[in-house]
C-alpha cells in the first residue's frame, strides 16, 4: 500500500480515472463503467474541503454518460478534464518557503486496486 503524508490544509486532488479509478475502456468494452476495487471507498474519504479534478483521455462525447456515472455512485468532482493527450503527465509545482512539499505523484498499475494510505500530520 502506497503511503500520502499530509498537512492538514485543503488539498487539490487530480486524478485519472480510466485504469486508476475506473476499469480501463470499460465504457467501451462493456459499456458501462465499473470502479476499480478500493477506488470509490477512497473519492468518498476525500475531505468536502478538498478539491477533485479528473484526468481523463476519453473523448468529450462521453462527458454525459461519464457525469451521470460519478453522480450517480455519489462522488463529487469539481473538474473532468476531457480529450487529455495519451502521454505522461506532468506535474509541476513550488514548494512553500516552510519546506511543505507541495507536489506528489503517485504511478499505479493499471486495473489495480487502489491502495494508498492517507495521513494528515498537524506538524505540516
Amino acid at each position: 500500500m502506497k503511503k500520502l503524508v499530509l498537512s492538514q490544509l485543503s488539498h487539490t486532488w487530480i486524478l485519472d480515472l480510466d485504469g486508476t479509478i475506473l476499469k480501463h475502456n470499460g465504457y467501451k468494452i462493456d459499456g458501462v463503467d465499473t470502479f476499480l476495487p478500493g477506488a470509490k471507498e477512497f473519492l468518498l474519504k476525500i475531505p468536502a474541503k478538498d478539491m477533485i479534478i479528473f484526468v481523463t483521455a476519453r473523448e468529450s462525447k462521453y462527458r454525459e454518460t461519464t457525469e451521470n456515472f460519478l453522480k450517480s455512485n455519489g462522488v463529487r468532482y469539481n473538474h473532468i478534464i476531457f480529450d487529455a493527450p495519451n502521454g505522461e503527465r506532468i506535474l509541476i509545482n513550488d514548494d512553500k518557503p516552510s519546506g511543505l512539499k507541495m507536489g506528489y505523484a503517485v504511478n499505479l498499475n493499471r486495473d489495480q486496486t487502489l491502495a494508498i494510505n492517507v495521513i494528515e500530520n498537524p506538524d505540516l
